[in-house]
């Protein structure tokens, strides 16, 4: 059979809706049980590990499978206007054309000094992943990686791994990264952007790896093209020249004002009093400053606004939607029955081990729901109370969520990011592949040890 249509995933919001009407059904079946919660001195509410008993069976009515979209969507309305607010704001920033430009500037004086440009390059879009959740952003930058790397005698995949494995390491750090570490860390109860310090240690450790193999496989095509995973295209393609914009006064003061933004929340964190309304006006406020200073008028703001919300809508939505789950599991009163079982299993092992498992477990699901707020909206109302009965800090738990996320988005083929990438570099999956799973078998080795350090050091702060 030529025809293999039916093997093709589900589009994300099908497979979590399916969910919802699986945990309707589920409702019928799975008896309902509670456990007693209590309220720790941090002000966030856990389960009662000792507490647990089965209770009146309440299944739920078909007809929510309707009816609860629209309150899931309110439930989680929160997150949902804190998430379209930063993405108009980084539209605003984007409109500007400042962060392209500083890119352009650092790269182009760096040209002949790969052994510099390689690693500082990732660095840089490393910290675009960690902080503003830099992804359909990077596809801009990739014809720029392209002609770089060529000029330096390399290939496509060493300019659009620079990119790709850049953001993608900044992206699993997360340190700043409202879309996966703000919404997990909301719904785990976690002040916001707590515990950044080991995150940047990690993002830092990523970007070496990346860079080391990024760096050894360049230097190979320098020596001989013949080497090159993609040598058919090399042989082929036109290296054109890339517009590298110059960076005007007026970008460097944008840049000025997002440095200085970013500076604000961090310092907000470490001082804590920075929470979610916090980091949406100070955003907000980057974006309208930086419209300005950037010479775009009025009209041309409220533009960029609306085109940087739109790129966030299926994140967006995604967190509602997946809010449905809980709120059903909720009134069937099988989400704790639920937790039980996956703790019981659990707790045959040590606490290191199943941190390990649960990193392992967010990788996979990655690869069904491509979306990092959309996933965090649907594991960690589970993940974080099944880490409180097995004694994995919920600052692990969601440590395994951003880094199970953030690095597969690059692996697997249902990521719309990676696979628009390969097609603006004209570079076939499987090549990819080829280059790019000794990159990814280290970053899981390293995630894996940083979960296991993540609970001898007792990452907090709970």
């Amino acid at each position: 059979m030529s025809d293999l249509k039916f093997l093709k995933v589900p589009h994300a919001f099908v497979l979590i809706y399916g969910i919802v009407i699986l945990a309707v059904l589920m409702s019928y079946i799975i008896p309902a049980g509670e456990y007693d919660r209590y309220e720790t001195e941090h002000g966030t509410t856990v389960v009662d590990e000792t507490s647990f008993a089965f209770t009146e069976q309440s299944p739920v009515h078909w007809t929510e499978i309707f009816k609860v979209v629209p309150a899931g969507m309110v439930d989680a309305a929160g997150i949902i206007f804190l998430i379209f607010i930063i993405g108009g704001a980084f539209g605003m920033i984007n409109g500007t054309g400042a962060i392209e430009a500083g890119i352009n500037k650092i790269v182009s004086i760096l040209k002949d000094k790969e052994i510099i440009l390689i690693p500082l390059t990732m660095l840089i879009f490393s910290f675009g992943g960690a902080t503003f959740g830099m992804a359909e952003s990077t596809l801009i930058f990739i014809p720029m990686g392209i002609i770089l790397a060529r000029s330096l005698g390399m290939d496509a995949m060493t300019g659009m791994a620079m990119v790709a494995l850049g953001a993608a390491a900044g992206f699993a750090g997360g340190f700043m990264n409202i879309f996966t570490v703000g919404v997990a860390q909301e719904i785990a109860g976690l002040p916001l952007f707590s515990g950044m310090f080991y995150r940047i240690i990690i993002q830092i450790i990523f970007v070496c790896i990346a860079a080391f193999f990024v760096y050894r496989y360049g230097r190979r095509v320098q020596r001989d093209k013949k080497n090159s995973y993609v040598y058919a295209i090399e042989k082929t393609a036109e290296n054109k020249n890339y517009d590298f914009k110059e960076l005007t006064a007026r970008h460097m003061l944008v840049l000025a004002i997002i440095l200085t933004g970013l500076i604000f929340i961090v310092y907000g964190v470490v001082q804590g009093w920075s929470t979610g309304t916090d980091l949406a006006a100070i955003f907000l406020a980057m974006g309208i400053f930086s419209g300005l200073a950037g010479g775009n008028r009025p009209n041309h703001i409220a533009e960029d606004f609306i085109t940087g919300a739109k790129e966030v809508t299926f994140g967006a939505l995604i967190v509602g939607l997946a809010r449905c789950i809980l709120l059903v599991l909720e009134d069937g009163t099988i989400i704790d029955t639920v937790i039980f079982a996956v703790s019981s299993i659990l707790e045959g092992f040590p606490a290191t081990i199943a941190a390990v498992g649960m990193f392992f477990t967010q990788f996979v699901i990655n690869f069904f729901i491509p979306s990092g707020s959309g996933q965090a909206a649907t594991t960690i109302p589970l993940m974080a109370p099944i880490g409180d009965i097995v004694g994995i800090p919920r600052q692990s738990v969601v440590l395994a969520f951003q880094m199970g996320d953030g690095l597969s988005n690059y692996l697997f083929p249902t990521s719309a990011i990676l696979m628009a990438g390969l097609s603006i570099a004209k570079i076939p999956y499987e090549k990819w592949l080829r280059f790019v799973w000794p990159v990814m078998l280290t970053w899981i080795i390293a995630s894996s040890l940083f979960m296991v350090i993540s609970l001898l050091i007792g990452y907090g702060p709970f």
